[in-house]
């Protein structure tokens, strides 16, 4: 279970926001690679106030669901991209910083695209939302995954490539493990033990500093 959300997180426009997607199979909130990463991040701000802000999607284990899965996928996409949208538009000094895990960390990346991949079905290209304005990434200060599924994983998937849009490709970090099979180019295949040790794996803190230089 993941940890309480802080009590910062309660103010309307805090400091820093962190827009977090968790992990397939996680229970909604941010997850433990997710509470792991705010926790360290927050002990790198000084006093600024940190706001937590899950991503709301189903983090299904579906895989082979075709089109319901991929909904639940883009879902996720729609809710993060939204919530950076309103934010930029409701609270201008806050600095957001997008991240996410495992499957999480794909629908952030997808985030930050700058184009609808081509790869996706022309029926389903009317479910998935436009990329972000060009202002708002202004508001997003930096970008941090961990256990990004690689191409080769995506494509056993059925799913397009992952594009860092040019608009957050210089403010972003990805994190894989050595052994990570999800994220190191190995042919698809269940994840091993090292794609389930990124809060443990000094990753997280890796991530926090570079969270923290770019705020």
């Amino acid at each position: 279970m993941s940890a309480p959300v802080p009590a910062a997180s309660a103010e309307p426009c805090p400091d820093v926001d962190v827009v977090f997607a968790r992990g397939t199979g996680e229970p909604p909130g941010v997850g433990g690679v997710g509470q792991a990463f705010v926790d360290a991040l927050s002990s790198r701000v000084g006093g600024k106030s940190v706001g937590v802000s899950p991503v709301n999607y189903e983090a299904s284990g579906d895989f082979n669901g075709g089109i319901a899965f991929a909904r639940t996928f883009v879902d996720g996409i729609k809710d993060a991209g939204g919530h950076i949208e309103s934010t930029a538009s409701n609270c201008p000094r806050t600095k957001m910083v997008l991240g996410g895990y495992s499957q999480g960390a794909a629908v952030a990346g997808f985030v930050t695209s700058p184009a609808i991949p081509k790869e996706v079905p022309q029926e389903f290209v009317s479910y998935v939302p436009q990329p972000l304005p060009r202002a708002v990434a202004d508001h997003v200060a930096a970008v941090v995954l961990f256990g990004t599924p690689s191409n080769e994983f995506l494509r056993g998937a059925g799913a397009p490539p992952i594009t860092i849009g040019p608009l957050y490709a210089g403010k972003t970090i990805q994190l894989c493990a050595p052994d990570d099979t999800v994220c190191n180019g190995a042919p698809p295949g269940p994840p091993g033990i090292a794609h389930t040790l990124y809060a443990a794996n000094g990753m997280v803190d890796q991530g926090a500093d570079f969270a923290a230089q770019h705020l």
